[in-house]
């Protein structure tokens, strides 16, 4: 819904029920659009239902915001949030209505009387209390009914809607079963099968940089700085307003599109020179910082307590240096990289293909063969969570590709399982079912919502909605 309301204006709503679910109204962000009509009280449009500007200021004063606190933050769409809350409590009000929900002013008489608030220590109704209640909160009793009123006919309409959403007990249980037996495994590590970063012959990387030149090309930049300080600029080692006047004066003549020489030529400091400069593995930070400013051919930055003024004098793009050894690291890595990824996306394809069996697995595991046990799918003492997930999917005798949670890839065989004994009164399964509830709930609440598309459309008036931020102002 938050991004819906975004784009509201002529636009069908979206998501709205989820905000409304937890009613909690003011946490969306600006409007655009409106629609064109002659009353200028209306300040929003759902269907043929007008909301007005006094709605909206009644809405206002309910929610207890101060005016001031409104004009503090009128740039921050205080305006558009509260709004917002209103459509939201408007549609709210609007589907009770079609649904044709009720509730009798007794029912609201209980419960305020059930309310623990209203109550002494005997659970008994104290009216003085309710009344220190009203005024403290600068209530009358017929707006907190009302708004008591309002909000069981809310917990009413999504009691409605999430009406038979407990998952049946057979079902629940089955699932919990299936996600809390054991998985008995047979693995072996992937590195076994790698081959080292060093043993790539120089044949292999020259191939692998014909293959792959253009991607590997890299920006190369010349260029000259100085470095600026107190004592280069002033003679001094404080940081004061001569020495920022200085820099001031650099930066203009620098807008001026004075070169570097003209700029240094009365700043006694050394220059330094660089070639051939790329990023690597070996942290420069002057150099490292200039090229990361690259965009601009002159310029002065700040680094510290110091400034760098540079120059670039040329840039060029250049396949890689294998007689630099950082570079040749690097490559090697890279096709050390590819080559794991190639032998990977092998198996991968050999299981998918039904072509990997038993004998090609005993045939790569050897004497490498590792057995493991995992108690459930939620136990990622081992392996990284989503690959546990996927075992527990997957049938007996499966060949899968998992990992851990440093990225270590496994070939693994799913050996068999075992089914554990649970209590039903245990902690565990009460929360599961719990949380099986919760997200059949979920599931109808976002039908319900994608219902909600169809069958409303909000439309803004943002004349109104900028005459009412002038009356802020």
């Amino acid at each position: 819904m938050i991004e819906t309301l975004k784009k509201f204006g002529g636009k069908k709503l979206g998501g709205l029920i989820l905000i409304i679910v937890i009613i909690i109204a003011f946490g969306f962000g600006g409007f655009g659009g409106g629609f064109s009509t002659n009353n200028q009280n209306n300040i929003a449009k759902i269907n043929k239902t007008n909301v007005t500007t006094q709605d909206f200021m009644n809405y206002v004063n309910q929610s207890g915001i101060s005016q001031q606190a409104i004009r503090e933050n009128l740039d921050n769409n205080i305006i558009e949030e509260l709004l917002s809350g209103l459509i939201s409590t408007t549609l709210i009000d609007l589907e009770v209505e079609d649904f044709n929900l009720s509730i009798t002013d007794l029912t609201v008489l209980k419960k305020i009387k059930e309310n623990k608030n209203f109550q002494d220590e005997n659970k008994v109704f104290q009216r003085t209390k309710y009344e220190k209640f009203l005024l403290s909160n600068n209530m009358s009793a017929p707006m907190f009914e009302l708004q008591l009123k309002n909000r069981e006919l809310q917990k009413h309409l999504f009691d409605f809607i999430g009406a038979g959403t407990i998952t049946p007990d057979f079902l629940t249980k089955k699932k919990f079963d299936e996600e809390n037996k054991s998985l008995n495994l047979e693995y072996v590590g992937m590195k076994n099968f790698y081959k080292i970063k060093e043993d790539f012959t120089n044949l292999e990387i020259n191939n692998f940089l014909d293959e792959n030149k253009d991607q590997l090309k890299r920006e190369y930049i010349d260029f000259k700085y100085v470095v600026l300080n107190p004592k280069t600029l002033i003679g001094l080692e404080e940081f004061n307003q001569d020495f920022f006047n200085e820099i001031d004066k650099i930066e203009n003549k620098i807008s001026n599109g004075d070169d570097f020489e003209s700029i240094i030529q009365n700043i006694k400091t050394d220059i330094t020179k660089i070639k051939e400069f790329t990023p690597s593995s070996t942290k420069k930070i002057n150099e490292d910082l200039i090229f990361s400013k690259r965009s601009a051919e002159i310029d002065l930055i700040e680094n510290g307590e110091n400034y760098l003024l540079y120059s670039i004098t040329n840039k060029y793009d250049r396949g890689p240096n294998l007689s630099d050894q950082d570079t040749k690291e690097e490559i090697q890595d890279l096709i050390f990289q590819k080559s794991k990824f190639d032998l990977n996306r092998g198996i991968l394809e050999e299981i998918q293909n039904k072509k990997f069996d038993d004998n090609r697995f005993e045939e790569m595991v050897g004497n490498n063969k590792k057995y493991l046990s995992i108690s459930s799918i939620n136990d990622d003492d081992m392996l990284e969570t989503n690959s546990v997930k996927m075992l527990y999917s997957l049938p007996i005798n499966s060949f899968t590709l998992v990992n851990d949670k440093e990225n270590r890839i496994y070939l693994v065989k799913l050996v068999s399982s075992k089914r554990n004994k649970f209590n039903e009164t245990d902690e565990n399964y009460i929360n599961f079912i719990k949380k099986q509830n919760t997200n059949t709930r979920k599931s109808i609440i976002q039908s319900y919502d994608q219902l909600l598309n169809t069958k409303y459309q909000v439309q803004l008036n943002q004349k109104t909605i900028d005459r009412v931020k002038n009356y802020f102002k």
